[in-house]
C-alpha cells in the first residue's frame, strides 16, 4: 500500500471537483467588527470585511463579554483543570446551566465543548439507551446531528425537509409502542428558512414521539429574551430537548442542550462525549454567562441584526442578483457551480476586501454551490451598497447573469 498516494489521490479529488477548503488567515479588529486583517497573499495585514461570521450578534466584541472574561482570567486562570467529574466542574459551568434552563423554561441543561458535540453525544446517547429506537431525521440536518443518530447505531428515517405529510407517513408505518425520536433544526442555516414547530410537535405527541430541536442559528436571535425560534414561537415547553451553541449569537464558544432533569441526568451519566471531554475553560463559560444574561434583556442586538438581513436582501434582489428566498437572517446568494463560487469568492476578498466563503458539497447539495452572507448590527449600509456594487461588477464580468 502506497499511503501517500492514497492521500494524494483523495486532496486531488477534492481539487478536481473544485471543492478543495482553503481556510482565511485573519484577525478581527477588537471593537471594530466586522472589520479585520487579512494576512495572506500579500505583505504584512490587509484590511478586510468579514460577511461570513456565525457571530451574528458581534457578542464576541461585546465589552461585558470581554470584561467577564478578563475577570475571570484573573481570577481563576486559564484552564478548567479537567473534565467535569475530575477537577473541571466550576461554578461558571453550573451557574451557566442554570441561565440556559431559565433561557428555555427547562428543568436542567447540560454543557458541552461544541454545539457538534452537543448533537453527536445527546443522540448517540439517547438511540443507545431507548431500545429499539427509530430516529426521524429532516433531510436538511447538519453534519453534527447525522453523526450523532449514525453513531447511535439505531435505525433512522429521514423525511423530506419540511414535510410534515412524509413525516406523519414515516410516524405512522412503526409500531405504537416503538421509542421514537423526531430530531430537526429551527433556522436551516443554508437556506434561511424555519421549521413549523408546532406542527412538528402534534405529530410527535399524537405517535407517542420524543423532540430534539437544534436552535444553534437561532439561540440570541431570536424571541423576546433570546430563546430561539422555540421561545419566539411559544413551543419551548412542547419541544422535549432543545440544542444550542455558544458560539454562534452568543459569541464565545461552546455547546449545551437543554431538558427536563431526568434526560439531562441520562445524557451526563452515560455520554462519553461528555464524561470523557476536558470541560471549557472557565474563562470561556464566564464570557458566556455575559452574553447569555446581557442578550436576555436586550434586543438592540436582534432588532439591528434583523433590519441589516432586510437591508441586505433588498438590496441584492433589486440588483437582479440571485438572493434566495429567506425569512430569516441568512441571505444566500445562489451560484451553483462550486468553481465558480470560489472564484467570486476569491476575487471578493483579493479585489474588494471583501471576506465570504463559498459553500459547497457536503455542506449543501451539489448543483446547488452559494455564497452565505451573515449580516450584523454592525454592518453598515454604505458596506452594503459596496458590497452589492462588487458583487454585480463580478456577475457581469463572468457573465453570469447570461449563465442564470
Amino acid at each position: 500500500m502506497n499511503y501517500d498516494q492514497v492521500f494524494d489521490q483523495a486532496i486531488e479529488r477534492l481539487h478536481a471537483e473544485g471543492r478543495y477548503r482553503v481556510f482565511i488567515d485573519i484577525l478581527r479588529n477588537k471593537g471594530a467588527y466586522p472589520n479585520a486583517r487579512c494576512f495572506a497573499g500579500h505583505n504584512g495585514p490587509k484590511p478586510i470585511t468579514v460577511w461570513c461570521s456565525n457571530d451574528y450578534l458581534a457578542m464576541g466584541q461585546h465589552p461585558k463579554v470581554v470584561a467577564a472574561m478578563e475577570e475571570a482570567l484573573h481570577d481563576v486562570g486559564a484552564g478548567s483543570g479537567g473534565t467535569r467529574n475530575i477537577g473541571g466542574n466550576t461554578h461558571y459551568h453550573v451557574d451557566l446551566e442554570h441561565e440556559l434552563a431559565d433561557l428555555h423554561g427547562k428543568d436542567g441543561a447540560l454543557l458541552f465543548t461544541s454545539g457538534y458535540v452537543s448533537n453527536d453525544a445527546t443522540l448517540s446517547t439517547l438511540g443507545k439507551v431507548l431500545p429499539g429506537c427509530v430516529i426521524f431525521s429532516d433531510a436538511m440536518n447538519h453534519a453534527s446531528m447525522i453523526a450523532g443518530i449514525r453513531n447511535s447505531g439505531c435505525e433512522k428515517r429521514i423525511f423530506r425537509h419540511n414535510d410534515l405529510a412524509h413525516l406523519e407517513e414515516l410516524l405512522a408505518a412503526e409500531a405504537p409502542e416503538t421509542p421514537k425520536l423526531i430530531a430537526f433544526e429551527s433556522v436551516y442555516s443554508m437556506e434561511g428558512d424555519v421549521a413549523p414547530l408546532h406542527a412538528i410537535c402534534d405529530l410527535a405527541e399524537r405517535y407517542n414521539a420524543l423532540t430534539y430541536c437544534d436552535e444553534v442559528h437561532a439561540v440570541g436571535m431570536y424571541g423576546p429574551r433570546g430563546g430561539g425560534i422555540s421561545e419566539r414561537d411559544e413551543a419551548a415547553h412542547r419541544i422535549d430537548i432543545i440544542e444550542g451553541t455558544l458560539g454562534k449569537a452568543f459569541g464565545v464558544m461552546g455547546g449545551y442542550i437543554a431538558a427536563d432533569n431526568r434526560i439531562i441526568d441520562v445524557i451526563r451519566s452515560y455520554a462519553p462525549g461528555f464524561i470523557f471531554t476536558t470541560s471549557l475553560s472557565p474563562v470561556l463559560v464566564a464570557g458566556v454567562l455575559a452574553a447569555v444574561r446581557h442578550l436576555k434583556t436586550s434586543s438592540e442586538e436582534r432588532d439591528g441584526q434583523q433590519a441589516a438581513a432586510a437591508m441586505l436582501k433588498a438590496m441584492l434582489a433589486d440588483a437582479g442578483l440571485p438572493v434566495m428566498a429567506s425569512t430569516t437572517h441568512i441571505v444566500p446568494l445562489m451560484v451553483g457551480d462550486p468553481v465558480r463560487a470560489k472564484q467570486i469568492s476569491d476575487i471578493l476578498l483579493a479585489e474588494y476586501g471583501v471576506y465570504v466563503q463559498p459553500i459547497n458539497f457536503p455542506t449543501v447539495p451539489r448543483g446547488t454551490e452559494r455564497l452565505r452572507f451573515t449580516p450584523g448590527p454592525s454592518h453598515s449600509e454604505a458596506m452594503m451598497r459596496d458590497l452589492t456594487a462588487a458583487l454585480s461588477e463580478i456577475w457581469d464580468r463572468l457573465e453570469l447573469r447570461q449563465a442564470a
